[in-house]
């Protein structure tokens, strides 16, 4: 049995984390934050310890293509252990992908300077209502 207090604990240490990005969308400026390796290892292990604190998370990407978004999406949907299906119409240049994992899925133009992604944790009562971003595309993408 796990102890409710560590639990606790470890939401909150990863609640800190990743709101450091909040308002950190500038491509440059989250390259340069999540540099580290080990801070990289601590990031993905807050984003999984907030997701199992919430019934299902909806996901954001800002990408300069969407190609880029897609791969981000794929790699961070399956962290979160879901399969979205990314059959989306084709757009030039900078893209905004917003993944539901309760069933919608789309792609649109985007003009905004942000880029990572969005991770908005979803609850219906007790657990976890928060948004975690820009995080880095490539976060859960392969070393």
């Amino acid at each position: 049995m796990s102890d409710p207090h560590l639990s606790e604990f470890a939401v909150e240490a990863a609640h800190k984390l990743l709101k450091q990005f909040e308002g950190v969308g500038e491509q440059q400026a989250v390259e340069e934050q999540t540099s580290s390796q080990l801070l990289r290892e601590r990031l993905r292990e807050a984003v999984a310890i907030v997701s199992s604190h919430s019934d299902y998370q909806i996901l954001g990407v800002c990408a300069d293509t969407l190609a880029e978004g897609c791969r981000a999406l794929r790699a961070y949907a399956a962290a979160l252990g879901y399969s979205p299906n990314l059959d989306l119409r084709a757009i030039e240049g900078s893209a905004y992908i917003k993944f539901n994992p309760q069933g919608s899925c789309y792609a649109e133009s985007y003009s905004g300077h942000h880029r990572g992604v969005l991770v908005s944790c979803q609850s219906a009562a007790s657990g976890l209502n928060e948004m975690y971003g820009h995080l880095p595309l490539d976060l859960f993408e392969p070393e």
